[in-house]
């Protein structure tokens, strides 16, 4: 019997067309496995799926309802709106099974215009940063593109859409936390990898298209639970990880500026 060295999710929720296109980039290798989690698509995406829930569960509660199923010694979470070229996913496996000291890495990740989907490469959030993002110079306190080095090198946190991640690593940290509905999640998960004392890498020599929203852009009931989920993914993890950390009328200052910025994207949203 084949060892699966890897087991590939895809978590999909009405973007049918845009599911095959990222399962026809996937390279076939005898000892990967890939399956689909459908969380309740209504565009017949489901019959793709190996694995469907009932009711739509969010990007945490559906990544680990896969993972539960998977056998492989490292786990790639890959968004179902991606394209992944040639050697992108060799290359970031091979570099996570020469270097033992890495929980999760991930590769560049570009927007369909050639741009950096500045996702992959995260600092985690403070309250500085925090203010910077709500008042729209979110670049001051975050890499972008110009100053991100293309070289490996060590990140706070990347993004779900392509996260390859060490299993033995994600069992030491039980995987993503369900609380987060969808957005914010994978910045948790690095959070927790850190704490741990993995490493978080970012390896720019390979690449994968993201389409970035898809599933949100699918509904307008879709698009109203992506501006409430953001910003509650904001809350939850500054309340979780930050909180501790400042006096209460510096957290109360943030509090506020999410619900403020809640407000705001429900005002200007094309909902």
């Amino acid at each position: 019997m084949t060892k699966i060295s890897l087991s590939i999710i895809i978590l999909s929720y009405n973007v049918k067309q845009k599911l095959l296109d990222c399962l026809a980039s996937i390279p076939k290798h005898p000892d990967w496995e890939v399956l689909v989690v459908d969380n309740a698509s209504t565009d017949g995406s489901d019959k793709l799926a190996h694995i469907t829930s009932k009711t739509n569960i969010g990007f945490a509660a559906g990544n680990n309802l896969g993972i539960r199923r998977t056998k492989g010694e490292y786990i790639l979470l890959l968004n179902s709106d991606t394209i992944v070229y040639s050697k992108t996913i060799e290359t970031v496996l091979e570099y996570m099974q020469t270097h033992p000291d890495v929980g999760v890495a991930t590769c560049r990740v570009e927007l369909p215009d050639g741009t950096l989907d500045y996702s992959c490469h995260r600092k985690f959030p403070d309250p500085v940063g925090s203010f910077l993002h709500l008042i729209g110079l979110k670049q001051i306190s975050s890499y972008t593109n110009q100053k991100i080095p293309n070289s490996i090198h060590e990140i706070d946190a990347l993004t779900g859409a392509f996260a390859l991640i060490r299993r033995e690593a994600g069992e030491q940290v039980n995987w993503l936390d369900e609380d987060y509905f969808f957005n914010g999640e994978d910045i948790d998960f690095c959070y927790k990898l850190k704490e741990a004392g993995w490493k978080v890498m970012y390896i720019p020599n390979v690449k994968i298209t993201h389409h970035k929203l898809s599933s949100v852009k699918s509904s307008p009931a879709s698009r109203k639970r992506w501006v409430t989920d953001s910003t509650n993914a904001m809350r939850i993890f500054y309340s979780k990880h930050l909180s501790q950390k400042y006096p209460f009328f510096v957290n109360w200052t943030v509090y506020l500026g999410i619900w403020l910025l809640r407000v705001a994207r429900l005002l200007t949203s094309n909902l």
